[in-house]
């Protein structure tokens, strides 16, 4: 990506998303307390100097948890957008380039899974399977990978009938290998874009989740789940839902406008501006 054509916006949520990268990744340094020590005589402290954020329930420093809550915000939206992208570009990408009953199978298949909110069918796997993270990322993933597949197909039913995908098809490439070697990654600038919009989707569906008892474990940091405490406190202590309210959506806005100096950038009517 090419920084000097960035915009504000984007320049902005590039370094919200990069500073929330770091974040999650250097917790253990940056946080000044484990998130699960308890300290009962400053229980819904509000901030000072040793708590700089306040603490909540037993507590806790709301700082550390923040902090360890990043990481568990990114791994899950990683891995999460990772999966999708992953089924959902394979799926797409044969059901384009082989057609047929292959694709029409493929295609209601989405059409059904799109006619329910994901939310909800993600609310509904959790609560079948309970509160782990591991369940969270298969649940995001059952219908996110529906996107990715209808935009593989519509980029490989185009890019099949490109000069250089006959020239490899009368040399003797294999269909896999035309489709993996060269469809599929002419087609990763707008894979691309997706998967970076769909991550603070992701972000606050795993906070969505976690509020609702249905994400992070009792006991694991989490966003969600410290929104959750604190809206038990919000006339005698309103911090323990403000910070981490606040940073789940300058980490949302962040990863948005990210996402879309991202398209901006790929976009070749963009380039040619």
């Amino acid at each position: 990506m090419r920084l000097r054509r960035l915009s504000a916006g984007g320049r902005f949520g590039l370094t919200v998303a990069g500073l929330f990268v770091l974040t999650a990744l250097l917790a253990p340094v940056l946080s000044p307390l484990p998130p699960d020590a308890i300290n009962l005589a400053r229980e819904l402290a509000p901030p000072s100097l040793g708590y700089p954020l306040g603490t909540g329930e037993n507590g806790i420093d709301l700082l550390s948890h923040l902090l360890y809550g990043a990481r568990v915000s990114l791994v899950v939206a990683v891995f999460a957008v990772a999966l999708s992208a992953l089924v959902g570009t394979v799926l797409g990408g044969l059901a384009g380039y082989v057609g047929g009953l292959l694709d029409e199978a493929l295609m209601r298949l989405t059409d059904v899974l799109l006619a329910f909110p994901g939310i909800l069918l993600a609310i509904f796997i959790t609560a079948v399977q309970g509160p782990s993270l591991t369940h969270v990322v298969f649940a995001l993933s059952f219908t996110g990978w529906t996107g990715y597949a209808r935009l593989a197909r519509g980029l490989v039913l185009t890019l099949r009938e490109r000069d250089y995908v006959q020239a490899a098809r009368a040399l003797g490439a294999s269909n896999a290998r035309i489709l993996f070697h060269h469809v599929l990654p002419n087609a990763a600038g707008p894979l691309v874009v997706q998967a970076t919009s769909a991550l603070p989707g992701a972000i606050l569906a795993e906070a969505s989740l976690s509020f609702l008892g249905l994400g992070a474990p009792p006991g694991t940091p989490s966003w969600g789940a410290l929104v959750d405490q604190g809206t038990q406190y919000l006339l005698v202590a309103p911090h323990v839902a403000l910070f981490p309210g606040l940073a789940l959506a300058l980490t949302v806005l962040g990863f948005h406008l990210l996402g879309d100096a991202v398209r901006d950038t790929l976009d070749p009517k963009h380039l040619e501006r």
